[in-house]
């Protein structure tokens, strides 16, 4: 395998692993606001991917790691990752 074959495999794995960590940090959001009595249940993807937003910038308890992987992400970013299968 050339070191350019072996230099996209890790780039394509450091992908799916911020992916994965993205999706695990929104899970767990959507559970902090459902215990903060706010039923996300019957919302649209859009309408939860908008309140997640608010909540992450303004009412989360994220460290700076956290931060960072919604950094740069919108509404349409969210809904997406919410709606990959597992």
């Amino acid at each position: 395998m050339t070191l350019a074959a072996e230099q996209e495999m890790l780039q394509d794995k450091t992908s799916d692993l911020v992916a994965e960590k993205r999706k695990k940090l929104l899970e767990r959001l959507i559970t902090e606001v459902g215990r903060g009595g706010y039923d996300l249940y019957y919302a649209s993807t859009s309408q939860v991917a908008t309140y997640l937003l608010d909540y992450a910038s303004n009412r989360a308890q994220l460290n700076a790691d956290e931060r960072a992987l919604l950094d740069g992400l919108d509404q349409r970013d969210i809904g997406m990752i919410l709606s990959m299968k597992a």
